[in-house]
């Protein structure tokens, strides 16, 4: 098994592409090598089959989509308020929007993991980590709200972006700024 990190990287980046353009079914080894532009066996010799391949492009969004660090606790400074959430809210939504390639690739692999055990297993521990993580610092913060705000604040924002990337003309009058405002308005209780 080849042990080139920057070459794993560029193929795993390559994956995530085909899975968010192609969907679970598009997402081949032969797919792989000629989005990342490398000859064609490339992905198999990093990967020893489909599974692995999708376990590590999952691993690998994570890794683009977790902020910088200091990110967040920079984001957290501003006096703990409902209106500290709606910029919080809106700051996700930006950051995820940049990243829309991975988004759109998360959403695939949930699908794939409804048929994946290995695969659910996986992302349900993450995503619960990073959901833990979420209400840890929203009640370490003390936000507005308790850990039920913080899963449906999740819960809107996950439906929010779906649709904002996937039909886009669904909410055409309304900007997602707006969208997530009214969101935590209507979640967040006042301060």
């Amino acid at each position: 098994m080849a042990r080139n990190p920057e070459r794993r990287a560029a193929l795993l980046d390559a994956a995530i592409e085909v899975l968010a353009d192609e969907g679970a079914r598009g997402l081949t080894f032969r797919a792989v090598d000629a989005r990342a532009g490398v000859p064609t066996g490339t992905s198999s010799n990093y990967f020893t089959d489909r599974d692995q391949l999708l376990s590590q492009v999952g691993d690998r969004i994570f890794v683009r989509l977790t902020p910088e660090p200091g990110s967040v606790d920079t984001a957290m400074r501003p006096e703990p308020s409902r209106e500290l959430v709606v910029e919080l809210m809106r700051w996700l939504a930006r950051r995820l929007a940049a990243e829309r390639t991975c988004y759109l690739g998360l959403f695939e692999l949930r699908l794939e993991a409804t048929r994946r055990p290995e695969l659910r297993d996986q992302l349900t521990k993450v995503l619960r980590h990073d959901l833990d993580l979420n209400i840890r610092l929203h009640l370490e913060g003390r936000m507005p709200g308790d850990a039920d705000t913080v899963r449906l604040l999740y819960f809107a924002l996950t439906g929010l972006l779906f649709d904002h990337f996937t039909v886009p003309g669904l909410h055409d009058d309304r900007e997602l700024d707006d969208l997530i405002e009214t969101v935590v308005r209507r979640i967040v209780p006042a301060d």
